[in-house]
């Protein structure tokens, strides 16, 4: 075990992460965490590749700064557009004995088991769908298993959460419309990644509008298991991450209007302090 306080970092640009650690701290209770939202300058979803690449690495740094050896990108547009970059042109700089890790290929390695006739589709922030990250994943990726990829944006989707409309008819016409786009567009999908984690929290009201027969790939759950099998095959890594069971939460905004809604996305009470990225 690491001798020293060594938490494995979480970033988002927002609350959506949070259904990302929720599952890390079921999984893997006995690790250190730190989560990172960087409320302030949220959503990233419809900002550029240059400026998301920005933040994402300001977000980075700070977690590096806080002792933090492995960072995941607990954010679809953060790992589509940002991650790449950070991975191969920041990291061997700052720090090559670190690890930045995103939750697009997890999500993507796990479809294959999902999807029986390879046809698949994704329900993404305009960011992640304009960014084609899943689609080039997928045919990487998929071992072949993926026949055909569909994209559809929800650009409404994480307002209507973060504004805690989920249960109002407005929610039902945007995730009905969406998801009436997207089986349109091609009426063999049969499997269907939620490719924002914002969207677990909408999934009583998407079940209502999928068909049973489609199955619906939550990314928590496979990140989680993912990180696990990474951290047993990288034992170096592993012993470097600190095992004392705490989590800290920091935000960009203000303390009071994040710990009152991070709530709904964790389940708990959460104290947290302020941080500046720079």
């Amino acid at each position: 075990m690491a001798n020293q306080y060594q938490p494995i970092g979480v970033f988002d640009s927002g609350y959506g992460g949070l259904t990302i650690l929720k599952d890390f701290i079921q999984v893997m209770p006995e690790y250190d965490f730190i989560y990172l939202g960087d409320n302030a300058r949220a959503p990233y979803g419809s900002r550029s590749f240059e400026v998301v690449y920005e933040y994402t690495l300001q977000a980075v740094n700070k977690l590096f700064d806080m002792g933090c050896q492995l960072v995941i990108l607990a954010c679809n547009t953060a790992s589509a557009k940002a991650l790449r970059n950070i991975q191969q042109n920041d990291l061997p700089h700052i720090d090559p004995n670190r690890r930045v890790l995103g939750v697009i290929r997890p999500a993507v390695e796990a479809i294959g088991d999902f999807t029986r006739n390879g046809h698949v589709g994704i329900l993404g922030t305009s960011g992640t769908v304009l960014s084609n990250s899943y689609p080039i994943e997928l045919e990487k990726w998929s071992e072949g298993k993926v026949v055909k990829t569909t994209q559809e944006a929800c650009p409404i989707w994480v307002p209507l959460v973060e504004n805690n409309e989920i249960d109002t008819p407005g929610t039902e016409y945007f995730v009905s419309k969406n998801i009436r786009n997207l089986l349109n567009a091609d009426p063999e999908i049969d499997s269907v990644i939620l490719a924002c984690t914002h969207y677990p929290l909408l999934l009583p009201v998407i079940q209502r509008f999928i068909p049973e027969s489609v199955r619906l790939l939550e990314q928590g759950k496979v990140v989680s298991s993912k990180l696990l099998e990474y951290l047993s095959r990288h034992p170096d890594m592993d012993i470097r991450c600190s095992k004392l069971g705490t989590v800290k939460y920091y935000t960009t905004e203000n303390v009071e209007i994040f710990e009152r809604n991070a709530a709904t996305f964790i389940n708990r009470t959460v104290k947290c302090e302020k941080v500046v990225l720079k």
